[in-house]
C-alpha cells in the first residue's frame, strides 16, 4: 500500500515563490566534518565514517573501533572542534532565518518532487518513500528545509537528486531531533539542535551535525549512535584540512 500511495503522488511538483530563493548556507570550518556534536558521540558496530569527527566541549566519543574514521581525524574538546561548533551554530541560524517559500506542514515528503527553494514545517516532518529534488539543470541550486521539531524517515526511504542536484547544497535545519529509519538513502547536510539517530544501513552522502545549544546537552546519536554492525557511510566532500590541534587518530 505504501508503494501505491507514493506512485499516486509522485508527479506532484512544488515550485516555491521566486522571491524566496534559497541561499547557500556557509558551513565554515564545520564543512570538513562528517560528524560534529556537542555532548556525546557513540557508535556501536562497524560503521564507516569518511571525513572528520568532532566533539566540543565534551570528550565523550566511544565506539571507534569497531567503527572506523577514514580520510579524517577525531577532534575532541580542542580548538579545531570548538571553531567548528561555533561555525555550525552560525550555519544553523543562517538556515533557520531564511524566508519560507513553501509551507509543507502536515504533508509527507514521500512522493513529492520539489524544485530549489526554502520549504518549512511548523512542527515535524516525515519522509515515507522517495522525495525527488529537481535542480532544473542548475548545479548551483539550493534546497533548505526548515523543520520546527523532528525529522523522521521510514525504512527504505530515499532523497533523490535529479537534473544536476548536489547533496552539499541541500540543508535540513531541524529544531530538535532527526531519526533516519533502516536503509534510508538520504542526501544533504543535517543540522539538528538536539540529536541525530541513524539506524541500520543508513547512507548519507554528506554529513550530520547536532548543533550544541547553551543550557542544553544534545546527544549526537548516530550521527551518532550507530545501532547496527552494518556499515554506515556518510561521505564528505573534499575541503580544507583543519588546523593542527589536539586530535586522536583512529585506524
Amino acid at each position: 500500500m505504501r508503494a501505491l500511495s507514493v506512485a499516486a503522488v509522485e508527479f506532484l511538483l512544488f515550485t516555491p515563490d521566486a522571491q524566496a530563493a534559497a541561499i547557500l548556507v556557509d558551513l565554515g570550518t564545520s564543512s570538513i566534518f562528517a560528524v560534529l556534536a556537542g555532548s556525546t558521540i557513540t557508535n556501536t558496530g562497524s560503521s564507516v565514517i569518511t571525513g572528520s569527527v568532532g566533539l566540543s566541549a565534551s570528550t565523550s566519543i566511544t565506539g571507534f573501533p569497531p567503527g572506523s574514521v577514514n580520510g579524517g581525524s577525531i577532534y575532541a574538546a580542542d580548538a579545531v572542534a570548538l571553531q567548528a561548533k561555533n561555525d555550525l551554530t552560525t550555519a544553523f541560524l543562517a538556515a533557520a532565518n531564511q524566508p519560507c517559500g513553501t509551507v509543507l506542514t502536515g504533508q509527507d515528503l514521500g512522493g513529492l518532487t520539489l524544485t530549489p527553494g526554502v520549504y518549512c514545517f511548523a512542527t515535524s516532518a516525515q519522509l515515507t518513500g522517495a522525495l525527488s529534488l529537481n535542480s532544473l539543470g542548475d548545479p548551483a541550486s539550493v534546497f533548505v528545509f526548515q523543520i520546527g521539531s523532528t525529522l523522521t524517515t521510514g525504512s527504505n526511504s530515499a532523497v533523490l537528486l535529479t537534473n544536476g542536484g548536489k547533496g552539499e547544497r541541500v540543508f535540513w535545519q531541524v529544531g530538535s531531533s532527526a531519526s533516519l529509519g533502516t536503509t534510508t538513502a538520504f542526501a544533504g547536510n543535517v543540522l539538528a539542535l538536539s540529536s541525530i539517530t541513524l539506524t541500520t544501513g543508513v547512507n548519507i552522502p554528506l554529513r550530520s551535525s547536532a548543533r550544541p545549544q547553551r543550557c542544553r546537552h544534545p546527544r549526537y546519536q548516530h550521527g551518532v549512535s550507530w545501532l547496527s554492525s552494518v556499515p554506515i557511510r556518510p561521505y564528505l566532500r573534499r575541503g580544507p584540512r583543519p588546523r593542527p590541534g589536539k586530535q586522536q587518530q583512529y585506524p
